[in-house]
């Protein structure tokens, strides 16, 4: 069969599942695991561990209390705590009372007061530590779970006379940058759970971690595999997961089953930095060394991986971290679908592939769910059924049966010559043997606004340079590889290398977080291989070592000189000869420091601005780069003062008070304030990704 009579034909569903009879919930499967194994742990959480028995006891108990509220049945209940104990106790109580669960972000309030005005619960489970936080005084009602914990536990311990439920079970958030909120039923909860039972198989002895938030789709939706199937949850205690906690966590907790993102799954399976090895080929039909098994992952027997593209050597460096027979999952997961959609293991490759840097496969659709690649855009169908969801992204059904990946409608780019999806573009790029990962994105140009292609460009996982990113190709070799491959018009003028991509709080690869082009000579300048008016972040002939040498140098230099100049502005403000040894020479390097930061701080000046801009997340094109501004003047006025304050100030009189107060005024006090504009710039949490507009397409999921 040809590649062209295939793309358009839908992949048919997986197999059907049996004996599921009409009044089957995923509450149903929890509570039959906490009748028949009430002593097996559920959730395990160090001090807030919880038994099937104890945690079905909790849930029936702020269930009644729920209903003693009022809680109309299909009603809307939001959770907003950071203890993930407390959010496995509240969705189940909610799901009890006869409601709907939403889990709420509280790692950032200002997420999470969005999602609570797409939602208008009825309710919001929280503490008052995130009370004030999300709660805007519009009259939400609020249950607190820490204040009124005395009166929830004298509740009765057996599960309540629930109304019938609504059709509604839970709400879900994409992970896209605007909070749209996803009504799920209880058949497609239920669906999506016995979907994923199908492909991952899961037993009692299993231990769960999802190491994406509570907020998000995985975790939210994702709780089923390990409770409705009678293993165990993995949590963190208030705080997110972090890649060092993971690792303990595995090996401690002998976690069976991860569930993470490419991030994730990257910090944990690619310790080190080894060479491919030139020895045996491997599923994917890379030639690459398999890596000895890492110790403490040894209970590991599945990983799967949802949130973004994962290029087939990606997949295969990642399955070479585990040890033999363990498996592991690229899942293309919808908040819509209750994180179902597509999954592939290089199991199901028929035969070996070349080119697996520039291959990214979606394989098969989850048991009761469709995929349709017809015109080129990926439709997924729920596992329960309904209509087809357009996804937004672009797919191909190969020959072989598989669903290829073939980019995001959203980041089409359109130039003079057409438009054209980058995806392509960076899945050559990523055929570079030292490019790891690569997005192309179109900025306007400053003076003109003819738009540029800038290539963003990152190392592979386990890349050994020193500094991060030096061994990335400027702008010259990515054109000399990139001629002949693709077409000249889609070829980046500039190159930015980063140590890595950013990416939301989904695990996507975010594209309005990438950082911009400095600009620099005139309109219309450059030649082949140079970016023009663009210049390539890290693309100049100087090494990491010489630029570092060459900036200690001048401004030793110029501290010298400055040494000089203050006997000019300030004469015997810098006299040492009555200092004894070795203070004489102390006050030396003291007066060279000085004179070497208000270089620094001139420097700072005109070129500072720039590289903040460039770096700092919280800008983006339309913005009012004000504060950024504000703490470049700081830095500017925190480096420069010194040589001038240090020479009034020895100038000047002990006891000449007006002079003195004068001097406090204009430099002391400016510095407190320089220093307390500065702290808040550097502390201030980093934006969520639903503080800028972005494009919202229907995939807008914790998947892809």
């Amino acid at each position: 069969m040809t590649q062209a009579s295939t793309q358009g034909s839908p992949q048919e569903p997986g197999s059907d599942r049996s004996g599921r009879t009409a009044a089957d919930t995923v509450l149903h499967l929890f509570e039959e695991q906490a009748r028949d194994t009430p002593q097996a742990y559920a959730v395990i959480a160090d001090a807030d561990s919880l038994t099937y028995g104890q945690l079905d006891v909790r849930a029936n108990q702020l269930a009644h209390h729920l209903i003693a509220d009022g809680l109309p049945a299909g009603a809307v209940v939001a959770i907003g705590t950071p203890r993930r104990t407390e959010i496995v106790v509240a969705l189940l109580a909610a799901l009890k009372a006869g409601g709907a669960y939403a889990v709420i972000d509280v790692e950032v309030p200002f997420t999470g007061q969005r999602q609570l005005a797409a939602l208008t619960p009825y309710v919001l489970l929280t503490d008052a530590a995130h009370h004030a936080r999300l709660d805007d005084g519009s009259g939400l009602r609020v249950i607190r779970l820490g204040a009124e914990a005395a009166e929830i536990s004298g509740r009765p311990t057996e599960a309540p006379q629930r109304p019938e439920p609504g059709v509604t079970a839970a709400v879900l958030f994409t992970g896209a940058a605007l909070p749209r909120a996803v009504p799920v039923g209880h058949a497609r909860l239920l669906a999506a759970h016995e979907g994923w039972a199908e492909v991952v198989r899961p037993v009692p002895a299993d231990r769960h971690l999802i190491t994406q938030g509570p907020a998000l789709t995985a975790f939210s939706a994702g709780w089923t595999r390990a409770l409705c199937s009678g293993g165990a949850l993995v949590v963190s205690g208030r705080a997110p997961w972090r890649p060092e906690g993971i690792r303990r966590a595995v090996q401690t907790e002998q976690v069976s089953v991860v569930h993470t993102d490419p991030v994730g799954a990257t910090r944990l399976l690619i310790r080190d930095a080894r060479a491919a090895g030139p020895g045996e080929r491997s599923a994917a039909g890379g030639a690459r060394g398999r890596r000895d098994s890492d110790p403490a992952l040894r209970s590991l027997r599945l990983v799967t991986v949802t949130g973004d593209r994962l290029f087939l050597d990606e997949q295969d460096a990642l399955q070479s971290g585990l040890r033999a027979g363990a498996r592991l999952l690229n899942v293309y997961g919808l908040t819509e679908a209750a994180g179902t959609g597509t999954w592939f293991e290089l199991t199901q490759l028929p035969r070996p592939l070349d080119d697996t840097e520039q291959l990214s496969l979606l394989g098969s659709p989850f048991p009761g769910c469709r995929a349709d690649a017809r015109d080129g855009q990926l439709s997924l169908t729920p596992p329960d059924g309904g209509d087809a969801i357009p996804t937004g992204d672009l797919a191909e059904l190969r020959p072989d049966g598989l669903l290829e990946f073939h980019g995001r409608m959203r980041d089409r780019i359109t130039t003079a010559e057409g438009a054209f999806d980058p995806h392509a573009v960076e899945a050559v790029i990523r055929s570079h043997p030292d490019i790891g990962a690569a997005l192309v994105t179109e900025v306007p140009e400053g003076r003109t606004g003819q738009p540029r292609l800038v290539a963003h460009l990152a190392p592979p996982a386990d890349a050994q340079s020193w500094p991060p990113a030096v061994d990335l190709p400027d702008g010259g070799k990515l054109r000399e590889h990139l001629l002949g491959k693709v077409p000249r018009e889609q070829i980046p003028q500039a190159v930015i290398r980063l140590r890595a991509l950013p990416r939301n709080r989904a695990g996507q690869e975010n594209r309005t977080a990438l950082p911009q082009p400095v600009l620099t000579g005139k309109p219309g300048q450059g030649g082949a291989g140079v970016s023009g008016k663009y210049t390539a972040v890290g693309s100049g002939s100087l090494t990491a070592f010489e630029a570092a040498c060459f900036a200690l140098l001048f401004l030793v230099g110029t501290g010298m000189v400055f040494f000089v100049l203050s006997k000019i502005f300030w004469p015997g403000a810098t006299d040492l000869s009555g200092v004894p040894y070795p203070w004489a020479f102390l006050f030396f390097v003291l007066y060279l420091f000085e004179g070497a930061a208000f270089a620094a701080g001139l420097i700072f000046l005109f070129a500072g601005r720039a590289v903040m801009l460039r770096h700092d997340p919280g800008v983006r094109p339309g913005q009012s780069p004000g504060f950024i501004t504000a703490a470049h003047l700081a830095v500017v006025y925190l480096l420069m003062a010194w040589w001038p304050q240090d020479n009034f100030y020895r100038l000047a009189a002990k006891r000449d008070w007006p002079v003195q107060a004068a001097l406090v005024y204009v430099f002391n006090i400016p510095l407190m304030i320089a220093a307390v504009v500065l702290a808040f710039y550097v502390t201030r949490k980093p934006p969520s990704p639903f503080d800028f507009e972005e494009a919202d397409a229907p995939e807008g999921s914790s998947g892809r």
